[in-house]
């Protein structure tokens, strides 16, 4: 039995005082277990400990349970009241954000307010006026999403043609119905410009002293990269080349990563977002030519989803290539291997890439005849208006 001598009382005071919450509670109850018989008046008399206080500590110690979880007090967040809010507002925000076009940071801008965020989840079923969170509200979880609603001059293109909208309609419903189709997958794609290889500065931080050259004008090699990504699933494969990301190179690629995809995914229809850049373009006859035979080597179909000019930064594989520029600008591309290491050492939305040297060089400039030309066209369809910008390519070349 403990005797309570002043040096004890000091003691149990300053211990008592020192700690907090529940674990303080225990503590006074346990001692004044060890007092015996008439423990709890001399806890209060000789202690100055509250009797309600330990008897909470003897609940606390016979049931296990403890009061102190502050985690479950006050308001609940809006995505507890409602378990689909933030995957909803993510689905209208991504067909309408552009990555910086700088790549200066890895912000998103998106052309919609909160405003009219609310505005869309109120047109889709389970959401109801009086119960939807404010303007205010939406506007936070924008902001938590890594969507700035906010419009930057950044994000206004130089150009726009009469079938700007049209073509933004299209690839719209292009990307949601891959999106909502299990049989289908989308793939964005795209080149970033071309590297030079050496002791050369990007513009970053660096905590360590690092050098480099004044200029870069002599420079012996250069490496182009090409991505990948898959947007549904955050899956990101990163070729690079010392040449040029020509329609044959774009084409092998993919046609090497397509046997893990579709094992994966088990899909048979591919949606492929692109701007319509000089090697990819629907007008360019060997990318045609190869999509229709891979379409039916492979026996899928391939669907052609075209960002209109001046708009590719809305292209989702443009983001990687933010992300990747901030994740390797601090150092020093000095070498091939050191470029492909810092490539497979970044991580996007929590993934590491599948990156990849292609060591074969491709010639630009390849071209098929007008005459081949028709027989390949035979399994291209394309949408009436719109015949650049939505391209649909079917198997059955090869009969």
């Amino acid at each position: 039995m403990l005797e309570l001598t002043n040096n004890i009382i000091d003691w149990l005071q300053y211990t008592a005082n020192e700690l907090k919450g529940s674990v303080r509670r225990m503590f006074m109850a346990k001692t004044m277990q060890q007092l015996g018989y008439g423990g709890a008046s001399a806890a209060e008399n000789r202690l100055g400990w509250n009797r309600g206080t330990i008897r909470k500590g003897q609940q606390e110690l016979e049931t296990g349970a403890i009061e102190d979880d502050f985690s479950a007090r006050g308001r609940k967040k809006s995505e507890e009241h409602f378990p689909n809010l933030l995957d909803d507002i993510k689905k209208i925000a991504e067909p309408e954000s552009q990555t910086d076009p700088s790549f200066n940071s890895c912000r998103l801008y998106t052309r919609l307010t909160a405003k009219e965020v609310r505005k869309r989840l109120l047109e889709m079923e389970g959401y109801d006026e009086k119960i939807l969170p404010c303007t205010k509200t939406i506007n936070t979880k924008l902001n938590e999403l890594n969507y700035n609603p906010k419009k930057v001059q950044k994000t206004k293109p130089h150009k726009r043609i009469k079938k700007t909208d049209a073509i933004f309609e299209q690839v719209h419903k292009a990307n949601k119905a891959a999106d909502n189709n299990q049989k289908e997958i989308r793939i964005s794609i795209d080149a970033k410009a071309r590297m030079n290889i050496g002791n050369f500065s990007r513009g970053g931080r660096n905590r360590v002293l690092t050098k480099a050259e004044d200029h870069d004008l002599d420079v012996k090699e250069k490496l182009t990269p090409f991505g990948f990504y898959l947007p549904e699933h955050d899956d990101l494969f990163l070729f690079f080349t010392e040449g040029y990301a020509s329609s044959d190179f774009i084409v092998d690629c993919l046609e090497e990563i397509w046997p893990e995809i579709k094992a994966q995914y088990g899909v048979d229809i591919l949606t492929l977002n692109m701007d319509n850049g000089m090697e990819n373009s629907s007008s360019r006859t060997q990318f045609i030519k190869r999509l229709v035979e891979f379409a039916d080597n492979s026996n899928i179909t391939i669907n052609l989803a075209y960002y209109p000019p001046y708009h590719s930064k809305y292209n989702p594989i443009e983001r990687v290539w933010g992300v990747y520029e901030n994740h390797i600008c601090g150092d020093i591309m000095d070498t091939v291997e050191t470029t492909l290491k810092f490539a497979e050492s970044m991580t996007y939305n929590g993934k590491n890439p599948v990156v990849k040297l292609t060591e074969k060089i491709y010639g630009t400039g390849a071209k098929v005849g007008k005459k081949a030309m028709e027989k390949y066209n035979e399994f291209v369809e394309r949408l009436p208006s719109l015949e650049k910008w939505s391209v649909t390519i079917s198997p059955g070349y090869f009969g």
